[in-house]
């Protein structure tokens, strides 16, 4: 009976482990040599703006409100980078922080317009970083 079992165990071990495996090669895509629609890297955190990162914002309805306004309006707006439209916006207390990284300075201003038009004027950081061109 203990052999059954100790067996059934290490075969249920083996299983998680072949899964495990299977689902990180799957998710592991490779190179083709193009850059990837994914700015994740570009985008990660500044270290000069630990204060604004997604965690800040709470879940109250205003913030939660105007955080959905500005990105259905990047969203929406075809004539900016999938960079552009990717950039994290944070909301507290009707204060709104943009981080990410643009394409180019008139993205940036059009974001940071975009935000001003809904969160109101003098409530918006604007600490997005323009790519450098590659």
């Amino acid at each position: 009976m203990k052999t059954q079992a100790l067996t059934a165990t290490i075969a249920a071990g083996l299983l998680i482990l072949a899964a495990q495996s299977a689902m990180s090669q799957s998710s592991t895509a490779p190179s083709t040599g193009t850059v990837p629609a994914d700015n994740t890297k570009s985008n990660k955190l500044d270290p000069s703006n630990t204060a604004a990162s997604a965690d800040a914002q709470k879940d109250n309805a205003g913030d939660r409100t105007i955080t959905q306004q500005i990105r259905k309006s990047l969203v929406t707006d075809k004539s900016l980078s999938t960079y552009a439209r990717n950039v994290k916006i944070v909301s507290v207390n009707g204060n709104v922080t943009l981080n990410g990284v643009v394409r180019s300075e008139d993205e940036k201003s059009a974001i940071e317009a975009k935000a001003v038009s809904i969160a109101g004027p003098g409530r918006v950081v604007n600490d997005l970083k323009v790519a450098p061109k590659s």
